[in-house]
């Protein structure tokens, strides 16, 4: 007679855990952050997991990359057995579903609308995330810090950064772009990691903080559209930090001291 073998049993708050690592690429924020997701339901090892988007006509492959990913978080938890991810209430909810089901991947989902695998969509959302996390630790080193200013910031290294909540999504974004984590490494770059000149840092840290404000307002509003759509779904909503405007005066103040 074989022993029978005893194994912890999944919890939700595990199933939830797995889905924080899940990014909207987009937005870069988790899902589980966002409310996207509608339900977790758990039978002895098996997983199913409902998601829900603010609008029944975003992005088919945004949709679809997320749920892909959150259907990877899951089967890699220890325990896990049949997995199941499904998206409601989308245009192509029944494609997306049938595609994740089969493990066809998002060309075999879509077949001839799919014009590319998601690679260098996700690696483009993966630097603008970049570029926003940079923006924000900078931003925060100025509004901290009385002697550096906009045009100083090229000069500013990993180890001049405070050990906060935003050097460490600075290092994680510089990490998922392939960036050096190496406390000399410079802050202000450009996508290829090349540093910024000192003439041009003002300029490059002001395109940054456009990138970092459209990710913002969007995540804002399809906060909204998701509440709208889903009355409730605000509650399973966690609240955002304080966003890190750099005030106007304290432009002007750093320009002039600048040009004294």
């Amino acid at each position: 007679m074989s022993a029978v073998v005893d194994r912890p049993l999944l919890t939700e708050a595990d199933v939830r855990d797995a889905l924080g690592t899940v990014v909207d690429p987009e937005l870069d924020e988790a899902i589980t952050d966002l409310g996207f997701v509608r339900s977790v339901r758990i039978d002895d090892d098996r997983v199913e997991v409902h998601l829900r988007l603010p609008t029944s006509f975003c992005a088919p492959n945004f949709a679809y990359l997320m749920a892909s990913d959150a259907k990877d978080a899951l089967t890699a938890l220890p325990y896990a057995g049949h997995v199941v991810v499904e998206i409601d209430d989308h245009h192509d909810s029944e494609i997306i579903n049938r595609g994740l089901a089969a493990d066809a991947g998002y060309r075999g989902t879509f077949r001839h609308e799919a014009e590319s695998d998601l690679d260098e969509l996700r690696a483009t959302f993966q630097r603008k995330a970049h570029t926003a996390a940079m923006e924000r630790a900078l931003t925060a080193l100025l509004r901290a810090r009385d002697d550096v200013d906009e045009h100083g910031v090229a000069a500013v290294v990993l180890d001049d950064l405070p050990d906060d909540a935003a050097k460490a999504a600075l290092l994680r974004h510089r990490a998922a772009v392939g960036l050096s984590l190496d406390g000399a490494a410079v802050v202000l770059v450009d996508d290829r990691g090349v540093p910024c000149a000192p003439g041009s840092a003002a300029l490059a840290l002001r395109r940054a903080r456009s990138t970092r404000i459209s990710i913002d307002g969007n995540a804002h509003f399809c906060r909204g559209l998701l509440a709208t759509r889903y009355p409730g779904a605000e509650g399973d909503q966690s609240a955002r930090p304080a966003e890190n405007f750099f005030p106007v005066s304290s432009l002007v103040r750093a320009t002039r001291k600048s040009v004294a």
